[in-house]
């Protein structure tokens, strides 16, 4: 057995992983490992290990590589911690050489999690949205509500946006968040109205029942990201198959054929369904449509993330 030790490697906190990964082009490194793939064989992403721990709870394991860098997340999912004020995802991303085998980096998983959604919704808003810069609902206050909050003003250029939350205090802290980055915020309780206003919606609230009926602008970009099980749904299934009917559902990766809960609840076929590679394939126009984006996660999310924090982190150590 080889008994030298390994080198030591960075150990990132959830600071110091999101200053590696800046949203505009951490959307751009998403894009990159999808054109990749078109023209790659090095990049392999394995199917996610779901390990259900406590009732309700599980673990993840998700590993990826390009040929050059290899990484695994492994994270914990345990929904009852947020009514107890602790993290419902917890766990590191460990970044190795693919070469040499040597561990890299270590980042801080929950924040590659949030991080890598969002960029994700906003790569599908750059290329779907039929108003990219429109005002903006966020349904669900939490991690993701404040990831996607950041990602779209930053991405997108968002200057409005409406917050509706089941915890009044989750939607103050996203407003006070939202008014601190100069945007015009509120809060509200009319869903129906906020629909109506806004063109850009997202839902990312903890998918236990359906918190969207409607989005009745043709416009409408729809953005579901709560539900990443088949037992998970955000969307009412009339308002699925509205989409289906009037304009395009897009998921994001060909997971979504066993994970996207509200797609298969409503009794959608969604092995017939694009995805976001697809999209990036055929160089799609911008849509003049209603157009539902769902996501459910993917480990090449993690993967693009990884590559980009990776190359952050090299740089500034030279520097």
């Amino acid at each position: 057995m080889n008994t030298h030790s390994q080198p030591r490697s960075a150990f990132l906190d959830a600071k110091a992983t999101a200053a590696l990964l800046p949203w505009t082009a951490l959307a751009d490194e998403v894009e990159t490992l999808l054109r990749q793939m078109q023209s790659s064989s090095n990049v392999s992403v394995p199917p996610r290990i779901v390990m259900p721990t406590a009732p309700g709870n599980c673990l993840f394991c998700m590993p990826a590589t390009d040929g050059q860098v290899v990484m695994t997340k492994l994270i914990s999912f345990t929904p009852g911690n947020a009514q107890a004020g602790r993290p419902t995802i917890q766990g590191d991303i460990v970044v190795f050489d693919a070469a040499t085998g040597e561990r890299q980096l270590i980042l801080d998983g929950p924040t590659i999690t949030a991080r890598r959604t969002a960029a994700v919704s906003l790569l599908a808003a750059r290329k779907l949205a039929a108003q990219p810069d429109g005002p903006l609902l966020i349904i669900g206050a939490g991690v993701q509500g404040s990831a996607h909050l950041q990602a779209f003003t930053q991405g997108l250029g968002t200057q409005e946006v409406w917050i509706h939350s089941r915890s009044h205090s989750s939607a103050q802290n996203l407003l006070t968040q939202a008014q601190a980055m100069g945007l015009r915020a509120q809060i509200t309780d009319d869903l129906a109205l906020a629909a109506r206003h806004c063109p850009l919606i997202v839902t990312c609230t903890p998918a236990q029942a359906v918190v969207l009926h409607e989005a009745p602008r043709p416009d409408a970009f729809v953005c579901a990201v709560g539900a990443f099980t088949p037992q998970m749904v955000e969307l009412a299934p009339e308002l699925c198959w509205r989409f289906l009917q009037q304009g395009q559902i897009v998921v994001d990766t060909k997971d979504a054929e066993h994970e996207a809960g509200d797609l298969l609840q409503a009794g959608i076929d969604v092995t017939a369904l694009p995805n976001l590679a697809s999209v990036m394939q055929q160089n799609w126009a911008r849509a003049t449509g209603p157009v539902l984006f769902k996501s459910c996660g993917w480990g090449g999310w993690d993967l693009a993330a990884t590559r980009l924090a990776l190359r952050q982190h090299q740089s500034a150590q030279v520097a």
